[in-house]
């Protein structure tokens, strides 16, 4: 097997366990290679310490699979990976819907797997994960017997690695349109064309987390994608609800959703630009009692992290605006470069510029189905804040 040799220097990351190897930390690949074939990866002094795959195409030259010498990467381990992981979920309790795998830290870097009731959604964001779909797909047959698997795989960052964009049956092909249950909730996922893999999951949790806020409250919601944080306001008894989203297509969805649970003649959308439509409201001096906002992340890169910043900030000073004195502002952000304490420093700063004080109810990461490695900081991605605005 070939072997691949760090550097005298690497990253405290990689001693702390994290499975990415960048190329600058690598001194030696002793032996032949392609890409996506599993390598043994050495310190300088030729300690062991792990295996994994190589994509000299990538910045991430290895990513590490195991660190246990004795541990053989055939269809076998996939299967294993994939057992331990549905364990873990049944332990904590998501069983119908959920992450089955949240790459990194189930220890199957660059592979998500999301299970909606029987049917799952695969994405394989690496080469060295790619080459192993097969087995994958073998081992989520043999555990689940599904009613189908879907690739999701049309995602710009797969052309990092050399691979093309693609969406798919890994099964016999199925209404891609699934009708999901959520805390008493229907949901339709759309994992042919929704976002990401159609939903959302790692907010389920934190959909709870509104219940008591909403009561007999008129509701703003922006960002609202399909409506799940929305229609949960309506359920736990909500006035009125207004959610607002830039894509017609997702509107649609959000106002179908509202009619699937009953909920039309209190909770409706509308397809509009959040941006523009919060800044002019707060001029016109609308007021609301829970104002919601769940946008998109702002950047993937270092680079422009200032810009996050800036658009993080200005989005919460607009809905901040809007809320009646003693009400209420639920915030997420999905930006992992924006970490939990800046993203608390965003909000303090935007409530500052408004002249209001707010009071934190709570403050939540991604539900417990997208585990955290705290050393591993992609692992913490999702901040979920609810505070009083006084």
């Amino acid at each position: 097997m070939t072997k691949v040799i760090l550097k005298r220097k690497i990253s405290n990351r990689v001693l702390n366990g994290h499975p990415w190897i960048f190329a600058n930390e690598v001194n030696i690949v002793d032996g032949d290679s392609t890409g996506g074939d599993i390598v043994e990866v050495f310190t300088h002094d030729k300690k062991f310490i792990g295996k994994g795959y190589i994509n000299p195409k990538s910045q991430i030259l290895v990513r590490l699979l195991t660190r246990k010498k004795e541990d053989v990467i055939n269809e076998d381990f996939f299967y294993q990976r994939l057992l331990t992981a549905w364990k873990y979920r049944q332990q904590i309790g998501y069983t119908e819907n959920c992450r089955l795998i949240f790459g990194e830290a189930d220890f199957m870097p660059q592979l998500i797997i999301d299970k909606f009731n029987d049917y799952f959604v695969i994405q394989t964001l690496a080469l060295g994960m790619d080459v192993w779909k097969p087995a994958i797909v073998a081992a989520i047959e043999k555990i689940f017997s599904p009613k189908g698997i879907y690739e999701r795989n049309d995602v710009p960052v797969r052309e990092l690695e050399g691979l093309p964009q693609q969406k798919g049956f890994l099964s016999a092909p199925f209404d891609t349109k699934i009708i999901i249950n959520e805390n008493g909730l229907k949901f339709v996922v759309d994992v042919e064309n929704g976002q990401k893999t159609g939903y959302f999951l790692d907010q389920q949790d934190n959909r709870r987390a509104i219940q008591h806020i909403v009561k007999g409250a008129d509701v703003l919601g922006a960002f609202t994608y399909t409506g799940t944080f929305e229609i949960h306001a309506a359920h736990y008894g909500a006035k009125s609800v207004l959610g607002l989203d830039i894509s017609e297509n997702a509107v649609n969805q959000a106002n179908n959703n509202s009619a699937l649970n009953g909920y039309a003649d209190i909770c409706k959308f509308e397809a509009v630009n959040a941006f523009d439509v919060l800044k002019q409201w707060g001029k016109d001096g609308r007021k609301y009692d829970v104002v919601m906002l769940d946008p998109p992340s702002f950047t993937k890169t270092r680079e422009n992290i200032q810009k996050a910043i800036t658009g993080y900030k200005e989005i919460n000073l607009r809905g901040i605006k809007l809320i009646k004195p003693g009400g209420f502002l639920v915030t997420s952000s999905c930006t992992n470069l924006v970490g939990p304490d800046m993203f608390l420093e965003i909000i303090q700063m935007a409530a500052k510029d408004a002249r209001r004080q707010l009071r934190q109810v709570c403050f939540q990461a991604q539900s417990a189905d997208h585990p955290i490695i705290r050393e591993w900081e992609n692992t913490q991605y999702l901040k979920f804040l609810i505070v009083q605005v006084l």
